[in-house]
């Protein structure tokens, strides 16, 4: 054991920090508590944050939340999600007052080509209402646009069944069957489904047959190849063990027992029961077997998850898995290669942020930003916190840097969710992309200097060094005040340029369309995984060597809070006008090394097989 892993060993004797405003009170009781296998829930209610920090304004006094904005500058995004025909759509969770944490969530949003035409859809996940469940209303439904290739998008969630019409959060996306077309899994607050691609434009939902409904509170979902079989494995996070009649007190009041910064809120997660982890092994025949316990992934102690994602983190081409905790301790399984996992959560300094304190993790960043081949880590958590960064330090072992990289400061007053890191300007760097928006409907009425609805954040990267702030101009989409949740990046529009979409809590989602000025060049790749691979290539592990600089790429599922993004790789490239390598470590363990004919195009690969389409260019 290195001396680094016995230090943060001795973390788990420091007691924990729980915001001054959280209240001691007795947790809820639900009707299946008794059910969680003797789990614990934490003894506190409210979240885990730091200690109250004072309110940064900006010139006109406005909460830097939803203000410093700039009249001039270089101009990144611009939502265009009205153009577009996105906002016919609009996300509903619970009643507009937010009393009750099932209301305050918020739903992830996923990028896909359903079609396989060449194009990402997008599909946004919604909740639903106490009235939706007791069958005195319709419940709001989940959408699915078709990109129509010329940056219009057409409703087609009736035509495809994917309505949802459940109380939804996460959405991933994987091909698990590996017939070459994706499919769906979307996790609720009830049973979840997954949505089979039927090939024609329709999906069925086949979650009973396969036995993953799970059923009460379910967040981050992620696809992964854990075993290395070919095929593609679920693993499901738990957020809290939830019962809807449990929501009002005896006298029929909202439950008020929780504080923060002296005024009544709506209590959760602590306090709360929480739900527990699941990992289904995919057994080829359209079924799942729950192997949670035997893999060692199951959360005994039922801490309140919410993202995830099966990723390599170690380099020893298997896929790990991250767990984003809220107000509990993060957690980190690697991947034994004997189908179990170890949990180093703590040895390896990635369960606590660099105070040994519990953070309200929502969403997960995964990227090597530094190009030295390791990947490093970004979370989001509550406002009166910062934001950490983990230093992939090798060997599984992570640094808190959030201040050393300039992240930390900055974030403290903002809430955040969605979040990853990409390139926005192409030019070999990965930079960082945050949204952000708060749970508690009454904080515009406060002084603390945060607000209810929040800008985004993008980071733009010094080189693998530090990050700087990118300005918000005035009238831009970095200047634009949301309710944000769920987000997922990807190259929309096939112009080489990475776009956002933003699901918005109770409003109609964003479409932040990159009309950065820059003349970069650019590659991304889709991949087709060989007979020992999942078909899409989930897993894969890309190295890309252009202009003196190596990037890595990795595809993956899930990440960011409830969302999953374009599964094709991306690489900025700068004023290269050539790529030297590209170096492939598919899921099978097999590796390829291709020297592509050209720049600023998506290029088809498949394994074992090389470039399907070497004259390809993007389309316009």
């Amino acid at each position: 054991m290195t001396f680094r892993r016995v230090i943060q060993f001795m973390v788990l004797a420091v007691p924990l920090v729980v915001h001054p405003g959280a209240s001691a009170q007795s947790p809820l009781k639900t009707q299946d508590t008794k059910q969680q296998e003797g789990a614990q829930p934490p003894a506190k209610g409210g979240v885990s944050t730091g200690v109250a920090h004072s309110a940064v304004l900006d010139a006109e006094r406005h909460p830097i939340t939803a203000g410093g904005f700039v009249k001039t500058g270089s101009i990144v995004f611009q939502d265009i999600a009205v153009k577009a025909g996105l906002t016919t759509w609009r996300h509903k969770m619970g009643s507009p007052e937010k009393k009750y944490i099932l209301d305050t969530v918020g739903s992830g949003v996923a990028l896909l080509d359903y079609d396989n035409d060449g194009w990402l859809d997008i599909y946004l996940v919604n909740g639903s209402t106490d009235e939706a469940l007791l069958g005195k209303e319709r419940a709001p439904h989940a959408a699915l646009f078709h990109n129509n290739h010329d940056g219009t998008f057409t409703d087609v969630t009736a035509k495809a069944g994917v309505e949802n019409d459940r109380w939804g959060f996460g959405v991933a996306v994987g091909d698990y069957d590996n017939d070459g077309w994706p499919d769906l899994y979307v996790s609720n607050f009830g049973k979840n489904r997954l949505y089979h691609n039927n090939h024609d434009g329709t999906f069925t939902d086949v979650a009973e047959k396969a036995g993953v409904t799970v059923g009460n509170w379910s967040t981050g979902v992620t696809w992964g190849d854990y075993d290395g079989d070919g095929r593609l494995d679920l693993f499901v996070a738990g957020y809290v063990h939830y019962d809807i009649r449990d929501q009002l007190d005896a006298g029929g009041k909202a439950l008020s027992f929780c504080e923060f910064r002296g005024e009544k809120v709506m209590c959760g997660p602590r306090g709360l029961p929480g739900e527990r982890d699941h990992l289904f092994h995919n057994n080829g025949d359209g079924t799942f077997t729950d192997v949670s316990v035997k893999a060692g992934v199951s959360d005994p102690q039922a801490f309140y998850g919410l993202g995830a994602v099966f990723i390599d983190i170690n380099n020893d081409g298997r896929p790990d898995l991250l767990v984003a905790n809220d107000s509990t301790p993060n957690y980190l399984y690697l991947n034994k290669g004997d189908e179990t996992f170890e949990d180093i959560s703590y040895a390896s300094g990635y369960a606590l942020n660099k105070e040994g304190r519990e953070t309200a993790s929502m969403g997960i960043a995964v990227g090597d930003y530094r190009n030295n081949g390791l990947l490093d880590l970004y979370h989001t958590t509550f406002s009166d916190d910062y934001k950490p960064l983990y230093r992939n330090d090798g060997d599984g072992n992570f640094t808190d840097i959030s201040y050393e990289a300039n992240l930390g400061e900055i974030s403290i007053p903002f809430l955040g969710w969605g979040t990853a890191f990409f390139d926005y300007d192409n030019d070999g760097w990965k930079d960082l992309f945050v949204v952000n928006g708060h749970v508690y409907r009454g904080v515009d009425k406060t002084s603390w200097g945060t607000t209810w609805a929040q800008r985004p954040l993008l980071f733009h990267n010094l080189q693998g060094t530090k990050f700087d702030l990118v300005p918000a101009v005035e009238g831009t989409g970095l200047a634009e005040v949301m309710t944000s949740r769920g987000m997922a990046f990807g190259d929309i529009f096939n112009d080489g340029k990475i776009d956002a979409v933003i699901n918005n809590i109770d409003s109609v989602p964003a479409l932040m369309q990159n009309v950065a000025e820059q003349h970069n060049h650019w590659i991304a790749l889709r991949l087709v995984g060989g007979p020992k691979s999942p078909r899409d290539s989930t897993g894969a592990t890309i190295y890309l060597t252009a202009g003196g600089i190596r990037q890595r790429e990795d595809v993956f599922s899930g990440a960011s809070y409830a969302s999953s993004s374009d599964p094709r790789p991306h690489f900025g490239i700068g004023s290269a006008a050539r790529v030297d390598k590209i170096e492939i470590h598919w899921p099978s363990g097999a590796k390829e090394e291709i020297v592509p004919p050209g720049v600023d195009r998506i290029f088809t690969i498949v394994e074992g097989k090389g470039i399907q389409n070497p004259h390809e260019h993007a389309s316009k």
